[in-house]
């Protein structure tokens, strides 16, 4: 089992163009199906003028969860050859949507093959791709009183804090490296005053 996986620091954009069609493909580094909904959302609302929106994306640290979609393309002519881009590329924790506006020709099996492909990677060429060391979520609710305490925990695990509430029963929410899981666990149990949940 992987620890880590590469992706994209940042969204991204590419173009193709093939015989008066254009080829506008975006790049996103995502986490979850909610974030693949919500970055296809915006597309179909930016450019509701398009034909296509064909995409792919993979999820999971060993690229274990991924889909490939053609949207009115032949089949495998655009979402597989997009898929094979991100693969080609190491990467997980993608989406990559190629928006495609008919130039009147059309271009045959092959030629959309080439032309989903060659924006796809068009797109992930200009990212930047970074390590990611697999992360793990944990929440704690604790009285204000106990706040440096929770700040100890945070420096000593090297953890991101997501969100924080200082009421009266304050609460963390925080993500840390996936490794730290069982040292975390035990050096929790040991904090009576510190409510927990992963």
């Amino acid at each position: 089992m992987n620890n880590s996986y590469h992706t994209l620091a940042q969204p991204t954009e590419g173009f193709y163009k093939e015989k008066g069609s254009k080829f506008l493909a975006f790049a996103f580094p995502v986490l979850s199906e909610e974030e693949v909904k919500q970055s296809l959302e915006k597309l179909r609302q930016e450019y509701s003028d398009a034909r296509h929106h064909c995409y792919a994306y993979i999820l999971g640290v060993n690229q274990e969860h991924y889909r490939a979609y053609d949207d009115g393309e032949p089949n495998n002519s655009a979402g597989t050859p997009i898929l094979n881009q991100i693969r080609s590329f190491g990467l997980s924790n993608v989406l990559v949507v190629v928006i495609r506006y008919f130039g009147g020709t059309k271009l045959g099996i092959s030629g959309l093959v080439s032309a989903y492909k060659s924006a796809a990677q068009e797109a992930l060429e200009q990212g930047e791709i970074i390590e990611k060391v697999l992360q793990s979520r944990v929440v704690i609710e604790y009285p204000y009183a106990q706040t440096s305490r929770v700040k100890q925990l945070i420096q000593q695990f090297n953890m991101e804090i997501i969100s924080q509430d200082f009421a009266e029963a304050c609460q963390a929410r925080l993500s840390f490296a996936t490794t730290d899981l069982e040292i975390l666990k035990v050096t929790l149990e040991d904090e009576p005053l510190l409510l927990y949940k992963f």
